[in-house]
């Protein structure tokens, strides 16, 4: 029993906790403020709300607003340039998990030599060290799916190599996040679905992870709890506070499940799919592998599925054990109908079966550590299975 435990992210949590931006402690005197190329953060008033409590702190403001849903490596320069053009000392990711994520990957860029994929890992990247110092990140989630509030990684897409790949090390975590749920009341359904499946997913393939330590899975159970009993409630209802409060605990959960943990080989063979059709989002794509992929690995780790479907209610001694871990994929199916998302094709997202293939290749070219995360190793034609079972 072992476990090494770094998160140095002071998180604020709760019901208008966005209001303490205006007297909490900041890395900076001028911020970089990250957003999407869409209109929410303006509309919804969050942008002007963030820069009036940073005025408030004594703190000046610049806005990045081009990020995509599937942020790419050249809004990561731009912003990184606009950073260093307008003299910014910290960069605050504001919205979901893709304004975030840009953050922390701006953050690296500032002060870094070169371009953005010299420093990734897989695929065509260079894997060089980072060297130069990363700007202080603070992180304000709308969302609650990625975890990123609490968590080093940031993924990013490489838009002209169909390359989507994590990043993070130690200089990516957050200094500060904010996670408010009010924030959150106006995310539409199918979002609020697709958001709190992603954070699902980094919680069980943290659970059977064969890196899974004692605090991850404390984290994990307790992730896939809230989400089995609160996402369908936040999916039908989204001003419900208490609804959103819990998703959103369970999503900060779940970016401790990858802090402590990590995810397995389904975020790789989701990656290759929104790779090359970016209008997939991510969570959507787990959810179309999400059964197949996790029938494939429920012999290999039967005690933990079967621990999993407990934590989403299932009586897992109501059937003999041999039968148990297979509970989990009854609940997950179960839940994803609750959420209305039990009907997602590949096709509706442009992917053809012949792709497959490619595919297949490419999750393991450009992710493929979190392949050395599995409890079984996944060939070539195993993920090709995965994949055609998951067209249908």
């Amino acid at each position: 029993m072992h476990f090494t435990h770094y998160i140095p992210t002071r998180i604020l949590f709760g019901a208008g906790k966005l209001e303490e931006l205006a007297k909490v402690k900041l890395p900076g005197k001028k911020a970089l403020i990250v957003i999407s190329g869409g209109k929410s953060m303006r509309a919804n008033g969050y942008l002007e709300r963030v820069t009036n409590l940073l005025k408030k702190n004594n703190c000046e403001s610049v806005v990045f607003d081009k990020i995509l849903p599937n942020p790419v490596n050249k809004h990561v320069m731009e912003g990184a340039q606009m950073a260093k053009s307008t003299g910014c000392d910290f960069i605050l990711g504001l919205g979901g998990g893709s304004s975030l994520d840009s953050a922390k990957s701006i953050a690296v860029m500032v002060n870094n030599p070169g371009d953005y994929w010299d420093y990734i890992g897989g695929g065509t990247g260079k894997g060089m060290p980072v060297k130069e110092r990363v700007l202080p990140i603070v992180c304000i989630t709308t969302t609650a799916g990625t975890g990123s509030e609490a968590d080093p990684w940031t993924v990013i897409t490489h838009e002209e190599r169909n390359e989507k790949i994590g990043f993070g090390n130690d200089d990516t975590f957050p200094t500060l996040s904010i996670v408010d749920p009010e924030l959150m009341l106006t995310v539409p359904p199918a979002l609020t679905a697709y958001q709190g499946f992603d954070a699902f997913f980094h919680a069980a393939e943290g659970f059977i992870a064969n890196i899974a330590t004692p605090e991850s899975d404390i984290y994990a159970l307790k992730s896939i709890e809230l989400l089995a009993k609160y996402l369908p409630t936040a999916v039908k209802d989204g001003k419900n506070l208490e609804a959103r409060s819990n998703v959103a605990m369970a999503n900060t959960i779940s970016g401790f499940v990858e802090s402590t943990s990590g995810c397995t080989s389904e975020h790789s063979l989701e990656h290759a799919m929104s790779a090359y059709h970016p209008e997939l989002p991510h969570g959507a794509g787990l959810i179309i592998v999400s059964a197949a992929y996790f029938s494939f690995f429920a012999e290999y780790a039967p005690e933990r599925f079967t621990q999993m479907a407990a934590a989403m209610g299932k009586d897992v001694n109501s059937v003999p054990k041999k039968q148990r871990p297979m509970l989990f994929i009854e609940a997950l199916k179960e839940m994803q109908k609750k959420c209305g998302v039990d009907n997602l094709k590949m096709s509706d997202y442009g992917i053809k079966e012949t792709e497959l293939d490619t595919l297949a290749e490419n999750a393991v070219r450009t992710m493929g550590g979190l392949f050395y995360l599995d409890r079984h190793k996944l060939t070539h034609d195993d993920v090709v299975r995965i994949y055609k079972e998951s067209f249908k």
